[in-house]
């Protein structure tokens, strides 16, 4: 259940009744008390005091469509995402920063094409422990160049919550990794905060525990939640994981948060990323994340699925003619 309290209650006041109702409570234009789906707080108290009350059969609550019918519009710097706007995010980038001329390289290559927002790791969530682990706050400090020489927006993935503070610091939107979807240290540090994040999906989570992972973030009072599908895992070998196009039309139908698909994670493979992308592109989503590197073959991580220079920029001008068919503005 959520109870939009009126404008003018007190903090004081909000504070005693998300104490009397044992309801989560964070301020979005006014104070929000959100409970359980299975609690029902339909009290006379709270009919007086509240200038809506939502009830759902569910957790998916401040996601969900019947709190908030319209898609989100997730703002970053001059442009945004969601809502209205039908603009689809490319974001582009190697797996991991690895030095000063390779990041220098992708950005160059982001400017040419009029891409706005650059990606690549610094703290790498890596299977193996003996497989590189990236750069860290180098690695950060790195991306906070390129943004500042070639106007960039900067997308970096948070591993753990020992650097959450870092990441939040430095990046523009905060990726949260597959592996870390369940993190609630890096959850909640994000609902603290006001920057968009891209939380993906964990590679064996159901969408209902994805879309509650989310719900972490907006309970915390930060609105700017993007939902990323990046592939599970299922009884396939032949490819690295199966990008969920299904879930992603139920998370379209179903949720109030924009999507972006990632099928660079999901195939795990470059020859197989293209024609994902231009799928992935034809559903109509709010942006597709795509790796690509000056020298894949050399790239100390997830190798084989970036792409290089001239397969990506091929790749770019399809997506747009695919995007301008189902009515999407590819930026």
């Amino acid at each position: 259940m959520i109870v939009q309290l009126n404008k003018g209650i007190a903090k004081d006041k909000a504070e005693e009744l998300a104490l009397k109702y044992q309801a989560t409570l964070f301020e979005n234009g006014s104070f929000v008390l959100v409970t359980s789906s299975k609690v029902k707080l339909a009290s006379d108290e709270l009919k007086q005091l509240a200038d809506g009350i939502f009830i759902t059969d569910t957790d998916i609550q401040l996601a969900g469509k019947p709190y908030y019918a319209d898609k989100r519009e997730i703002k970053i710097g001059d442009f945004s995402i969601g809502g209205n706007t039908k603009n689809s995010l490319l974001i582009t980038g190697p797996c991991s920063v690895e030095s000063e001329e390779q990041i220098e390289a992708s950005a160059q290559l982001c400017v040419e094409l009029g891409i706005k927002v650059l990606r690549a790791g610094a703290y790498k969530p890596r299977t193996s422990p003996y497989t590189f682990q990236g750069m860290g706050l180098a690695g950060l400090k790195l991306l906070d160049k390129m943004r500042s020489k070639y106007g960039l927006k900067i997308i970096t993935e948070v591993r753990d919550s020992t650097h959450v503070d870092e990441v939040i610091e430095y990046a523009d939107i905060i990726q949260i990794g597959a592996k870390s979807m369940y993190d609630h240290g890096i959850l909640r540090k994000c609902g603290q905060s006001k920057k968009p994040v891209l939380l993906k999906r964990g590679f064996g989570t159901t969408l209902q525990e994805f879309v509650q992972s989310a719900e972490f973030i907006l309970s915390g009072g930060n609105p700017n939640v993007i939902l990323c599908e990046r592939g599970i895992r299922t009884f396939e070998t032949k490819t690295r994981f199966t990008l969920d196009l299904c879930g992603a039309a139920w998370l379209k139908e179903h949720t109030n948060l924009p999507i972006i698909l990632d099928p660079s994670h999901a195939m795990g493979y470059a020859y197989g990323v293209p024609d994902l992308a231009r799928s992935c592109m034809a559903l109509g989503v709010d942006g597709i994340l795509i790796e690509s590197h000056p020298n894949p073959k050399a790239a100390k991580s997830d190798a084989e699925q970036q792409l290089n220079f001239e397969e990506f920029k091929a790749l770019h001008a399809s997506l747009k003619k695919v995007g301008e068919a189902v009515g999407y503005k590819v930026i």
